[in-house]
């Protein structure tokens, strides 16, 4: 009788508990107010962005421009084209506004560049029908006994398995191109996993730093970063290498392209990269959409930045006459530079 008085009472306060609890939990409340929304944005930015002195931009410039035009918002999609157009101020690929409806962007930073690549031509002149994939990766044992590579994101996988079949195929192969021009980027573990296939060493490749405060400057020391065939799927150290990179090779890419440049048998050929050398993170707004900034800013191994783009080894850019004969004349100078440095 006593056990299941004790029973009663325990179930007694655990609904007591339940009860007390669920009473004091608060709903989250979305505000939609757009003073509100435009200082959190700002001062999200202002805290933790990392290219401030890099750009020289004066954030506190910004927010007098467009707190005043905040007061003219009317709707949603107001707000939202206005966040967007302050946001671009920054030229950031890295830098979105994200809301149920629409992603704001920025396209600045290659806007005003030569594309330097045609897809059409890739697969209709080189990788053809017959071509071969493997995750992420496209190719094909081009003329001349050269293995092509094409990478399009670093968002798509490689693995050892996929790899190992590639370089079957490449095995007797005068060398390889690597083409990432119009790689976006992706994820840095997949840029260094395979940039670490072209080392045959430990080699310090860059160096990294973290916010430590809100203020503009607060960051930590530098932190060197290196590229390790420890974690490579495959060897290729010893094979002559060209990579093919333009000014949309950008974030993870530029990333992969820092690193490669200190490969002994690699060879950069193209375009400026694009950049993007800070890792990206998120914050939310109070009315629930989400920013996207560069908090994490990265360095080559000379500490300079590499957020404006990585030059290329040898520049070589596309030729409208070669295009209009289906030709990738970019391709077609790395398949003779890799003939030249094997004979």
């Amino acid at each position: 009788m006593i056990k299941l008085y004790k029973n009663k009472l325990f179930i007694v306060i655990v609904i007591i508990c339940a009860t007390i609890s669920l009473s004091c939990k608060r709903d989250y409340v979305v505000d939609f107010t757009p003073t509100t929304n435009f200082d959190a944005l700002w001062t999200i930015l202002d805290e933790r962005y990392c290219y401030f002195d890099e750009k020289n931009i004066d954030w506190n410039g910004v927010k007098s421009i467009y707190y005043d035009k905040v007061q003219e918002v009317n709707t949603i999609l107001d707000m939202f084209n206005l966040f967007a157009q302050m946001l671009d101020t920054l030229q950031d690929g890295h830098v979105n506004l994200y809301a149920p409806f629409d992603v704001s962007r920025c396209s600045g930073w290659y806007d005003n560049y030569p594309e330097n690549f045609n897809e059409d031509i890739i697969y209709s002149t080189y990788l053809g029908k017959d071509y071969k994939i493997s995750g992420g990766l496209h190719y094909k044992l081009l003329k001349d006994n050269i293995g092509y590579i094409r990478y399009s994101s670093f968002s798509s996988g490689i693995s050892s398995s996929g790899l190992w079949y590639i370089n079957e195929l490449f095995k007797y192969s005068d060398g390889i191109i690597i083409d990432v021009r119009n790689n976006g980027g992706g994820y840095l573990s997949y840029s260094e996993q395979f940039a670490a296939c072209f080392f045959g060493i430990k080699t310090l490749t860059g160096y990294i730093r973290h916010k430590t405060g809100v203020g503009h400057n607060d960051f930590s020391q530098y932190q060197p970063t290196y590229t390790n065939p420890n974690d490579a799927f495959i060897n290729w150290a010893t094979k002559k290498v060209v990579v093919l990179c333009n000014r949309q090779s950008y974030s993870a890419t530029n990333d992969f392209i820092n690193r490669v440049k200190h490969a002994p048998k690699v060879t950069v050929i193209g375009s400026t990269t694009g950049g993007g050398g800070g890792m990206p993170l998120s914050n939310e707004l109070p009315c629930g959409w989400m920013v996207r900034f560069s908090a994490v800013p990265m360095y080559d191994i000379d500490k300079n930045t590499t957020e404006f783009g990585i030059e290329p080894d040898i520049e070589v850019n596309l030729d409208s006459a070669a295009v209009s004969n289906g030709i990738d004349n970019i391709i077609e100078y790395a398949i003779e530079y890799l003939k030249i440095k094997i004979h």
